[in-house]
C-alpha cells in the first residue's frame, strides 16, 4: 500500500478517534453514557449493514463467523466505548483519551505472547517513547480514580480486539465486519444500559447533532478506515499510530471544551511522532539483490 495514502488515512482515522472524546464529553450532558454509546453504534451499525446488504457484499458464513464478529463487537465496540464513555463522567476527556490509547504497548505484549511475534529493541523503545509522549501530553500527572481504571480497561479491550481483527479479520469484507461488529456492540451496550445505569435522555438539536457525529463520522467512517489499516499491516506497528489520537483528543478538547493547550502537549506530540517512526521504520533490502534473485529464479524456470 502506498505510504502517502496510508499516512493520510492514519491522520483521518486518528483525528476522528480523538474528536469522539471531546464530543462525547459534551454529549453525556444530554444522554447517559451507555445509552449514548448504544444509540451511536446501533445507528452506525444499521447504516453499515443496510449498505453492505444493498451492495451485496459477501456476508459471514456459518456460526463461527457470526461468533467471531460478535466477539469483536463485544471488545471493540461495547468494551472500549462503554468503558470510555463512563470514564468521562469522572475524569477529563484528554486524560481518558491518553489512557485509552496506551493500548499499542498492550498489543505488542499480547502479540509477543499469543502470536509469537518478535519485536526488536528499537520497536520496544519506540513504543515506550510514545507512551512517555502521551504521559507528557497529559501533563505528567495521573490520578488513580474510577475513570482512570475504566480507561485502562478500555485500552485492554481494544488491544484484544486488535489481535482478533488481525488474526481473523481477513475472513470478512471490511465493510461487513465494521457494520455487524458495531451493530452487535451497540446491542450489547443497550442491554448494559438497561442493566447497569440510570437512563437519562434529553432530545434537542444539540443532542441529536452530537449523536449523529459520533455515529457517522466517528464510527462508520473511522472504524472502516481503521479496520482496513489493521488488515494491511502488522497489528503492533499499525497500532503505534494510535499515539496520534490522544494528541488530536487534546487539540479537540482545546477547541471544543476550552481546555488549556500547554507547551507539554507540543513536547509530548514530538515524542509521539518519534516513537511512531521508531516502531514503523524498517530497513529495506538493497534493490539490486532483490532484482538479481528474481532474475535468477526466472531464468531457472525458463530452463
Amino acid at each position: 500500500m502506498n505510504r502517502f495514502v496510508f499516512g493520510i488515512l492514519v491522520v483521518i482515522t486518528t483525528a476522528l478517534m480523538g474528536s469522539s472524546f471531546a464530543v462525547g464529553k459534551i454529549a453525556i450532558a444530554y444522554i447517559s453514557p451507555l445509552l449514548l454509546s448504544a444509540f451511536r453504534f446501533i445507528l452506525a451499525g444499521s447504516i453499515m449493514v443496510i449498505s453492505v446488504l444493498y451492495l451485496r457484499r459477501p456476508q459471514p458464513e456459518g456460526r463461527k463467523d457470526w461468533l467471531l464478529i460478535g466477539l469483536i463487537g463485544l471488545f471493540q465496540t461495547a468494551g472500549v466505548m462503554g468503558f470510555i464513555f463512563i470514564s468521562l463522567r469522572s475524569i477529563p476527556a484528554s486524560e481518558s483519551s491518553i489512557l485509552t490509547f496506551t493500548n499499542p504497548l498492550i498489543v505488542i505484549v499480547l502479540s509477543t505472547i499469543f502470536l509469537k511475534k518478535r519485536y526488536n529493541t528499537r520497536h520496544w523503545f519506540g513504543v515506550s517513547l510514545g507512551f512517555l509522549g502521551v504521559f507528557i501530553t497529559l501533563g505528567g500527572q495521573l490520578n488513580l480514580e474510577t475513570g482512570t481504571i475504566l480507561s485502562l480497561l478500555a485500552a485492554v479491550s481494544w488491544a484484544i480486539a486488535t489481535i482478533l481483527i488481525n488474526v481473523y479479520g481477513k475472513r470478512f469484507d471490511v465493510w461487513v465486519l465494521s457494520g455487524y461488529q458495531m451493530l452487535f456492540g451497540g446491542l450489547f451496550l443497550l442491554a448494559s444500559s438497561f442493566l447497569f445505569e440510570q437512563q437519562e435522555m434529553v432530545i434537542n438539536a444539540a443532542s441529536v447533532s452530537l449523536t449523529l457525529w459520533l455515529a457517522i463520522m466517528a464510527s462508520v467512517v473511522q472504524f472502516t478506515i481503521w479496520f482496513f489499516l489493521l488488515q494491511k499491516g502488522d497489528p503492533g506497528k499499525t497500532s503505534a499510530f494510535l499515539f496520534l489520537a490522544p494528541f488530536f483528543g487534546v487539540l479537540f478538547g482545546w477547541l471544543l471544551l476550552g481546555e488549556e493547550l500547554k507547551i507539554g502537549t507540543l513536547g509530548g506530540g514530538l515524542l509521539i511522532l518519534v516513537g511512531i517512526f521508531l516502531v514503523n521504520w524498517t530497513r529495506k533490502s538493497p534493490v539490486p539483490q532483490v532484482e538479481d534473485k528474481a532474475f535468477e529464479y526466472g531464468h531457472q524456470k525458463i530452463k
